[in-house]
């Protein structure tokens, strides 16, 4: 599995917009700005996270994004699949129900849901909050002579 730029892009706006919930709405250019990543990128990564109900969006003059919810209401995992659909590692098991016609006789499909399992569990056991914490945990162990 290989998450794509959408994936990491959505996931580095969201931790932006958690850092910097404490001021009101955020513009775009500015995330961008801090993010480096491409205000028109951003512009298409936004309608999928506003669709999905992660954001607030206030338009206008003024206008911005924050978070719908505060950070540790977001896992990655969340994330990710708003951008990137299913994480399953194999196409047999995005549906709930495995259409697969190879299902029962399969041999493999254990070894592809236990790696489901895994990835998915640890992506929704770190939250956007986590992830500060612990990039403030880092900063804080630098120090400089």
């Amino acid at each position: 599995m290989k998450i794509s730029t959408k994936g990491r892009y959505a996931l580095r706006m969201m931790i932006d917009l958690a850092e910097h919930q404490n001021e009101g709405v955020v513009a775009l250019k500015d995330i961008a700005s801090r993010q480096g990543i491409s205000k028109k990128y951003l512009e298409q990564i936004v309608p999928l996270l506003n669709k999905s109900g992660v954001l607030r969006t206030t338009r206008g003059y003024q206008g911005g994004y924050m978070l719908a919810k505060s950070p540790d209401s977001y896992t990655v995992g969340d994330v990710l699949r708003i951008t990137e659909g299913s994480l399953a590692p194999v196409s047999c098991l995005d549906d709930e129900v495995n259409l697969c016609d190879r299902a029962d006789s399969c041999i493999t499909l254990s070894v592809w849901q236990g790696l489901y399992g895994v990835i998915t569990e640890y992506l929704d056991s770190i939250t956007l909050q986590d992830i500060i914490d612990n990039g403030k945990s880092l900063a804080a162990d630098e120090y400089y002579i």
